[in-house]
């Protein structure tokens, strides 16, 4: 029986994604028998991606649950009776792979299976049977058949473990990772109406397409976050609990982490202590938050890859709004307190200081795309100060927000600076005087003739500031609209990928 294609109604609100729309267009149009796993974050636009990609094309699409694998394979049976021409019986999820090999025996179909964890067994020896089952079915089958599987899934671990080679499918899978979108990429979900809005809805939507959609138009930001956010019965208010809990166990020790880092990176000791544990206790919570891609571990940029002294970072820019600024005073919005009073007291203040890092974000990008021919590698440092002023007290520590090297050397240092306040000289004296011979003293090397210095602000520069720019030709100020990327209008209309 002829396969039906595939119809999305949603086909034509589907925004981006197009280098990864292109790779599963060129597995399809390939030769190669090789099943693709589909995997990313819950809420980063996967099924939207796959849906996007079956529109037109013979496809079969079934979803998986949590809960007992009976009922829902026999709701699978139930969906491929048209197909079949009869109702096929399927007891096990092998069984379910070989019937939809041989819905491809005449002619080329896709078959994608989301939430695939949720079809295999809890246990690790029951599941690496059930996948063993599965690879005898690859090998007898996919030869014979045209049809080509996508395997998706939000338990970013358990699909990573697919591809290793300790799994039973290593070397019969091709992996797609579904990442947040870039800048570029959020710029139809954001309606601004300057860049410092651009950079402000791009901070608090971390790139995420559905946080963007809530957050990126249809108003002020401080509307549609005390509408959606901070209000008791706002779509987003519950939003990270119930991403977290669909993947974790203990999810309480989770929140306490990223309530921690909410308000910027934390060291592996200073969380033990905030939360009176040791440190080996958390290092599998921070690993699971790490395959989770909502939190990252980083390392000054001159550091070697096996040194010790690790921060770890909450990457996620909703996450890190909710865990600041909605999950410590939750039990009292849910008892009255009023979003715009809690605007006013507690967000308004620290919101500066929680969109600082998605600035520099977009600042490390800007030398990554103006100056790639001066800095191959670009990210932060930070260290201890030079050893005079530790020993008299007067500084202790020295951070440096964009670093870029040059064949291992120090060619471009810059600061951001997300406050209102105009940039005077004084902070080229402080790089000059403190920042940069603090680096050199960690053991950096400088390139040729002295690095770049780059000074971005939201605020603007000084007169003085400027005068002395025009002078140097190793001095640059960057504005806040050459960060913004795209056209900062666009996005009316668009829907969520």
């Amino acid at each position: 029986m002829p396969a039906e294609h595939f119809d999305w109604s949603l086909r034509d609100k589907f925004l981006n994604r197009e280098e990864e729309l292109d790779q599963l267009q060129r597995w399809w149009d390939g030769s190669g028998r090789d099943l693709i796993t589909l995997h990313g974050r819950r809420r980063v636009g996967k099924s939207w991606l796959f849906r996007a990609f079956a529109h037109g094309k013979p496809a079969t699409i079934l979803v998986g649950e949590a809960g007992a694998h009976g009922p829902q394979l026999r709701q699978f049976a139930g969906r491929l009776e048209s197909r079949l021409g009869l109702r096929p019986e399927i007891s096990t999820v092998p069984e379910l792979f070989r019937i939809l090999y041989r819905l491809g025996t005449r002619e080329k179909t896709l078959a994608v299976i989301d939430e695939f964890p949720y079809l295999l067994p809890a246990g690790r020896r029951e599941r690496q049977e059930i996948l063993t089952a599965i690879q005898a079915v690859i090998e007898e089958e996919r030869d014979s058949s045209k049809t080509k599987f996508i395997l998706c899934g939000s338990q970013i671990s358990t699909m990573e473990k697919l591809t290793t080679e300790e799994s039973p499918l290593h070397g019969r899978l091709q992996r797609l990772f579904v990442a947040p979108l870039g800048p570029d990429e959020c710029v139809p979900f954001i309606e601004a109406e300057g860049p410092r809005d651009w950079v402000e809805r791009y901070s608090v939507g971390g790139g995420m397409p559905l946080y963007l959609d809530e957050l990126g138009r249809g108003g002020p930001l401080r509307a549609l976050l005390e509408e959606n956010v901070l209000h008791r019965l706002g779509s987003l208010f519950e939003e990270p609990p119930f991403v977290l809990q669909q993947e974790l166990q203990r999810p309480a020790v989770y929140f306490s982490l990223l309530e921690e880092m909410a308000s910027g990176p934390r060291a592996l000791g200073d969380l033990a202590t905030a939360l009176g544990t040791s440190s080996t206790s958390l290092t599998e919570y921070l690993r699971t938050l790490r395959e989770m891609r909502i939190i990252e571990r980083e390392l000054p940029i001159t550091s070697r890859p096996n040194a010790s002294g690790y921060r770890y970072r909450l990457t996620d820019g909703f996450f890190r709004f909710w865990f600041r600024f909605v999950r410590p005073f939750a039990a009292e919005l849910e008892a009255g307190l009023r979003p715009a009073d809690l605007w006013r007291t507690e967000v308004a203040p620290a919101l500066p200081e929680h969109i600082a890092p998605a600035f520099e974000t977009l600042c490390r990008r800007w030398v990554r795309g103006s100056l790639g021919d001066r800095a191959s590698r670009v990210g932060s440092w930070w260290g201890p100060a030079l050893n005079e002023l530790r020993t008299s007290g007067e500084r202790t520590t020295e951070e440096i927000d964009v670093v870029g090297l040059g064949r291992g050397r120090i060619s471009v240092v810059g600061e951001c600076k997300w406050t209102a306040r105009p940039i005077s000289v004084s902070l080229l004296g402080e790089i000059e005087r403190f920042k940069l011979p603090a680096l050199v003293q960690s053991g950096a090397k400088v390139a040729k003739g002295g690095p770049l210095i780059v000074l971005f602000s939201r605020g603007g520069f000084t007169d003085g500031l400027k005068a002395v720019a025009a002078d140097r030709e190793d001095l640059r100020l960057v504005e806040l609209a050459d960060l913004v990327p795209g056209d900062r209008r666009a996005g009316r209309g668009a829907g969520v990928p």
